[in-house]
């Protein structure tokens, strides 16, 4: 796609319309925080992702990147995010439009390739810059980036809770499915049994009668095994005839043929070397995170790392990490993050207990002092008070997932649970940006008031009206 067309204002106005400048409040929180945020600098760093000449232009980048932003301030999807563009001049005039639309500015799938093309750098520097509008606005100061909290949570993986029985049927109606788009005809699909034999396995394992669960469960396993090596034999088959078209059919389920051979041999408990579990055919990069929880003993996604400010609770830091890593080989990698984002080294890091051995003492982050909690060896009293101000960083989280959508990710493999992780920290950071702004529109107008009723001339007439 070629270069995007950059968004020019019209020197000259159209006469049966109004400037969306002078239709809108200017003192909206989002009229104001367009003026803060470097959309030049994001023009040049995206405008050398797009090719020269080739194609048709691509939709400004000053758009994309505010829908991005609207998105994930307040938690919508892309199509409702495009949707709600069209009926908020408000959201219009943040996004760099002269005039009001009345039609979506682009199909919502537009933002799924903008998000492939910028990848996870080009989200964290989204980040950074509602950083430095945070810094801009004084919603976060600057010398409270040398103090920061760290933690790592869930991200929810939009999967079902995966049972093996869901997780037979599922992978087998994936594979006829994919036969059916190739031309393979299969000898039998089993579509109506494995539905049936679902539905039961669910019915017997409610009523606790689990012999009978099990049953049904094995008639799954033995339908995956089937349609497995049917359609293994039916490409073979092809293959001898026609030997590029049994290739291209090898290469095509390859994939897929890994994943169900994977799940179809997996146990239970899982031994030493043993490759890791699949918990969903459509996502199988998500990992099982023990959590410990009465309510929620496990969680199916992946693990994020967030770094906030100690002081005003501002995301500083958002990191995706497969694999269910341990906590502290993880803190190296969240403080390289921060110090890229914002361009300060932290001086002091407060953890969990977690993060026992992190190691940061023998790298080059060797002046960077990780208090971790329940410290009592030279604890000062600031020193106290900013551990017991490390618990700030558990609401932020559950703001990011309530407010946000770091509670269940959509987006597709590794590469979309990064870009998720990263865009929740953005949102947040709006969000804390905008209710500064109108905290400050809120004291203008008090001080505003309390000047005019103590000046003169407004105590006479407030004295005649009131005599």
């Amino acid at each position: 796609m070629m270069r995007p067309r950059v968004t020019e204002f019209q020197r000259e106005q159209e006469l049966f319309r109004t400037e969306l400048i002078n239709l809108v409040d200017q003192r909206h929180g989002l009229v104001k925080l367009a003026g803060l945020i470097d959309w030049d600098a994001a023009a040049l760093h995206f405008g050398a992702l797009y090719a020269e000449g080739k194609g048709r232009p691509g939709a400004p980048i000053r758009l994309m990147v505010g829908l991005h932003y609207l998105k994930h301030a307040f938690n919508l999807s892309d199509e409702l995010v495009v949707e709600r563009w069209v009926e908020n001049p408000y959201w219009q005039f943040f996004c760099g439009e002269q005039y009001f639309k009345h039609t979506p500015p682009i199909d919502p799938s537009q933002m799924t390739r903008f998000r492939a093309r910028i990848g996870e750098a080009g989200c964290e520097f989204m980040l950074a810059l509602t950083i430095k509008a945070g810094l801009a606005t004084k919603t976060v100061a600057a010398a409270s980036l040398c103090i920061i909290n760290v933690d790592t949570t869930v991200q929810d993986k939009a999967i079902a809770f995966p049972t093996d029985a869901r997780l037979y049927f599922k992978a087998r109606a994936a594979l006829v499915r994919m036969a059916r788009r190739s031309g393979i005809v299969l000898k039998q699909s089993f579509e109506r049994l494995g539905k049936r034999a679902l539905m039961m396995n669910g019915r017997y394992a409610h009523a606790r009668q689990m012999k009978r669960a099990r049953r049904e469960q094995k008639r799954l396993h033995t339908q995956l095994g089937r349609v497995m090596r049917d359609v293994a034999r039916k490409i073979d088959a092809t293959a001898k005839t026609e030997a590029l078209e049994g290739e291209r059919l090898r290469s095509k389920f390859a994939r897929l043929f890994d994943i169900s051979e994977r799940i179809h041999s997996q146990k239970r408990a899982r031994a030493e070397g043993d490759a890791p579990k699949i918990y969903s055919v459509h996502a199988p990069e998500v990992s099982c995170i023990a959590k410990g929880k009465a309510h929620k003993k496990y969680e199916f996604g992946n693990k994020v790392s967030v770094a906030s400010t100690s002081k005003e609770s501002f995301v500083v830091g958002m990191k995706s990490l497969p694999g269910n890593p341990f906590d502290g080989h993880t803190l190296k990698a969240a403080i390289e993050q921060v110090i890229s984002l914002s361009g300060v080294t932290p001086k002091e890091a407060y953890v969990d207990r977690g993060y026992k051995g992190h190691g940061i003492e023998k790298g080059a982050l060797a002046n960077l002092k990780v208090w971790i909690a329940g410290t009592k060896r030279g604890v000062t009293g600031a020193i106290n008070k900013r551990l017991k101000r490390r618990n700030a960083i558990e609401p932020v989280i559950g703001h990011l997932k309530s407010d946000g959508r770091l509670s269940r990710n959509f987006l597709k493999g590794t590469q979309g649970d990064a870009i998720n992780a990263i865009l929740c920290g953005a949102g947040h950071n709006l969000r804390k940006i905008l209710r500064q702004l109108a905290l400050f529109i809120v004291l203008c107008l008090i001080a505003m008031r309390h000047r005019l009723r103590t000046s003169e001339p407004m105590q006479r007439l407030f004295t005649m009206a009131t005599a």
